[in-house]
């Protein structure tokens, strides 16, 4: 049988729950740090976020975040602009869903930003029949099938 050389398995990887859930102080952007919402995960440790100046930028998540932090689309981030490359960015923190609501009702993100939604593309706002994706059925209908 061979000889286990490492530290531990899988369950040592994990770690143990930090207790992330507890409240932190609300960091707001500074000089060379813009407000972004994710659009979609591109994989490889990057996204594509539209940033809330209006431009959309390859982001790269930081190494101290990558496979501790889960991004998905939809999520609020904080990103930190390059000097030398205006088309990409890092991103430095990701803000919990009750921080960006704080966010926004600080005016630091604009009133046209969706919160709630998991893909930032659609920001139509003549969504009046919401509920109109489905089929209604009648009896009758199910008995001819």
């Amino acid at each position: 049988m061979p000889k286990n050389k490492g530290k531990g398995g899988k369950n040592r990887k994990r770690g143990k729950n930090e207790a992330d859930d507890e409240k932190r102080e609300l960091i707001f952007k500074e000089d060379g740090q813009e407000y972004a919402q994710v659009v979609r995960m591109l994989g490889n440790g990057r996204c594509e976020a539209t940033c809330i100046d209006g431009t959309k930028r390859l982001c790269h998540i930081r190494g101290k975040m990558h496979k501790k932090v889960w991004i998905a689309a939809g999520d609020i981030i904080l990103v930190g602009l390059r000097d030398y490359q205006d088309d990409k960015a890092d991103v430095i923190l990701k803000y919990n869903p009750d921080e960006a609501r704080l966010l926004k009702a600080y005016g630091e993100l604009p009133e046209t930003t969706r919160l709630n939604e998991g893909i930032a593309g659609g920001l139509d706002e003549d969504d009046d029949g919401a509920g109109d994706d489905f089929i209604e059925f009648e009896d009758e209908d199910i008995d001819k099938i």
